[in-house]
């Protein structure tokens, strides 16, 4: 170029190139675009200046602290007459004599980041800051997700559902991911820069940042804060005084805000479902296709053998074992995957509760769906350990006071049950547990079990000779209620059988430590005659299970069948979850942006103690300006009413999510969500 163009000013279109690079939520004020798709800007220039087009006007595109050209974070390229998606590329028209439209697009496997953009015309000419994605909508990049909907779901929207409880007692927990809220994706970005990764070799981190493999193994190691500036710490006893209880959270903003603002202090406190919330917004802000996942009956093997030992003693209490918790929740990533043979894409599991080291770290994953499903544990990252949660058998044993150790039985069905997560554009569980095993029991389950190196798999069988024992439950068990559960015997042999029965009920957190008994029936001494069967009723009372329960609401029933003759044991056990009540929501006013809304909230107590401290809490994305809106209510007498009118401006349009929460010093964790649509 003979002479060097002087530019007035640049108009980077921001609204505009947000919108076609679907980040317009993040708002107007920056250009933030997706890898391998083009971006426009308009250049003005100087009065005076001519632009002539051709090829030796030349650009860089640079991100991270030391850009190189070898390590793919500093770009340098020509204008061409056309656009290329599959390498950094510009084109150019002049619209007037002073303005030059400039057309960029970048590699589709470029790194993500922070760029700048500069017209290199001997002395470089900055022409603005753009926050470079990964791209679910373009076809080269590895994170392309072919579905619209899909997409809608796992990218773009800010609320979702996520699953708790049992098998046979799903709970719902409505969650504000809210990855577009204003500032959250400086602070997605703050997390990968206060990796060790990064702190240790800020050139190679930020080239490998071009691999969303890498990005989710960064992700699932910052998320926890053992072993660095992680965002959230751990805890799973009852003593929160130093922090948040993690039941408290329902939004993942509010905790990256306070982790950002407290100088990258871990936040205190998380469990399982809080660390893969807050993965599951941070994947979603950088533009990975991400969904929280729930495996109730989730197996933490100790010894890597696949099978998870339990040892009681003869009073049936639990003296030793491997950890099952009732539920343990992570998130998938949508990828390709290079590093791993053909079909071995698409959903990968990643673990950021900090349960377990991968290479020194405490982090979990990527791991294939698919791997883990066909048992192939070679493969990266952490198969086996995700395998085991899934797929593990359980063996029991009963140790007596002379040191005899019996096998009691045992289960191939216990782990790995109604793996869930939310379906794609409706408020409904979607069960994926056949992504991740084949049916229990089936000849591909047993083969893969093999090809797992397992070889003490326990033979399944139906109806047996012999005694039995189950737990039989009824429908009503709301908490503040006294309510009977039953243990059912079956004498299955020819001759008449004298049984001895102990039944008792203790308070389970959901990760399955037990806590005080809670109920205590009788040392039962029956005679069932032959194909006869006999009931035990155990009677849970308020008063009792109050004083023990945790905020999980579980109770662990157990019930010991005892052969008076033989002296062979025979064992059942459930747990239950008491009900909650019900938070009646009517939301009044007219559905528009900027006009206020009026939630009316109605919650009757159901215990037989007032309720103190009464609190609702309503928050959404881009209806409660980024951060949750409290209403106190006091005290609610027993069986009153607690009532709030809580008023909240959308600020956007489209479908939103209002999530409601109530708490009290006896009753929390109460939460229910509305859907709304807000109109211009």
């Amino acid at each position: 170029m003979d002479k060097v163009m002087e530019i007035e000013h640049i108009d980077l279109a921001c609204e505009e190139n947000n919108t076609n690079h679907h980040t317009l939520l993040n708002g107007v004020d920056r250009l933030i675009v997706r890898r391998g798709q083009p971006f426009t800007i308009t250049l003005h220039l100087r009065p005076g200046t001519h632009f002539q087009n051709g090829a030796n006007i030349n650009f860089i595109a640079k991100t991270g602290p030391i850009p190189s050209v070898e390590a793919q974070t500093k770009a340098k390229f020509s204008l061409s007459k056309l656009i290329s998606r599959s390498c950094w590329s510009a084109t150019a028209d002049t619209t007037s004599d002073s303005t030059v439209s400039l057309t960029v697009c970048s590699h589709p496997n470029a790194p993500i980041g922070v760029y700048k953009l500069i017209l290199d015309q001997g002395e470089g000419v900055g022409l603005g800051d753009f926050v470079l994605l990964f791209n679910p909508w373009c076809k080269r990049d590895s994170v392309y997700l072919a579905s619209d909907a899909e997409r809608e779901e796992y990218i773009l929207s800010q609320d979702g559902l996520i699953y708790r409880g049992l098998p046979k007692r799903i709970t719902v927990l409505p969650w504000s991911f809210g990855q577009f809220e204003s500032g959250i994706l400086d602070i997605c970005l703050q997390i990968l820069d206060e990796s060790p990764n990064y702190i240790s070799d800020a050139a190679l981190d930020c080239s490998e940042r071009r691999n969303p493999v890498y990005v989710s193994r960064v992700l699932s190691a910052m998320i926890n804060s053992l072993g660095d500036k992680g965002v959230l710490v751990g805890k799973w006893s009852d003593d929160y005084e130093d922090g948040v209880k993690p039941t408290v959270w329902k939004d993942s903003c509010s905790i990256l805000r306070q982790w950002s603002s407290d100088g990258c202090r871990a936040v205190r406190y998380g469990q399982c479902w809080v660390f893969a919330a807050v993965a599951c917004t941070v994947s979603r802000a950088l533009g990975i296709p991400c969904r929280v996942v729930t495996n109730f009956g989730s197996a933490r093997d100790s010894n890597g053998d696949l099978i998870m030992e339990r040892f009681y003693n003869e009073f049936d209490e639990n003296i030793a074992n491997d950890s099952i918790w009732n539920f343990h929740v992570w998130v998938e990533n949508w990828m390709t995957r290079s590093d791993l043979p053909l079909g071995y894409e698409g959903w990968q599991a990643s673990d950021p509760t900090p349960q377990h080291t991968s290479e020194g770290v405490f982090c979990c994953g990527p791991a294939s769906i698919r791997a883990i499903k066909e048992g192939e544990l070679t493969l990266q990252y952490d198969v086996p350990f995700l395998y085991s949660e899934v797929n593990a058998d359980v063996v029991e044993y009963i140790k007596l006071r002379d040191g005899r150790v019996f096998k009691m039985g045992g289960s191939t069905t216990e782990v790995g049950q109604s793996i869930s997560t939310k379906a794609v554009g409706r408020d409904e569980r979607e069960d994926i547990t056949h992504n991740y095993k084949y049916p229990e029991g089936s000849e591909e389950e047993r083969k893969v079990y093999e090809k797992a190196n397992h070889h003490n798999r326990l033979a399944q069988a139906g109806e047996e000779p012999g005694l039995h024992i189950k737990i039989r439950v009824t429908p009503d068990m709301q908490i503040g209620s006294d309510f009977d559960v039953y243990a059912e015997l079956k004498n299955n042999t020819m001759v008449t059988k004298t049984c001895r029965v102990m039944f008792y009920a203790q308070a389970v957190s959901y990760n399955g430590k037990l806590g005080e008994t809670c109920g205590l029936g009788e040392f039962t001494e029956m005679n069932l005659a032959s194909t006869e069967g006999g009931k035990v009723t155990l009677r849970l009372e308020y008063a009792e299970y109050s004083k023990a329960i945790t905020q999980d609401r579980m109770i662990k029933l157990m019930a010991l069948l005892i052969d008076a003759e033989t002296r062979d044991f025979y064992r059942a056990k459930r747990t239950i979850i008491l009900d909650s009540p019900e938070i009646i929501v009517n939301i009044l006013g007219v559905p528009k942006v900027g006009q206020i809304l009026l939630a009316d909230l109605v919650l009757q107590n159901p215990l037989p103690d007032p309720l103190e401290n009464c609190v609702f809490t309503i928050h959404g994305a881009n209806l409660t300006d980024g951060k949750p809106i409290t209403h106190e209510v006091g005290t609610v007498g027993p069986k009153e009413f607690a009532t709030a009118k809580v008023e909240f401006t959308p600020k956007l349009p489209g479908q939103r999510k209002i999530l409601i929460d109530f708490t009290s010093d006896k009753l929390q964790n109460i939460e229910t969500y509305e859907n709304l649509v807000i109109y211009e």
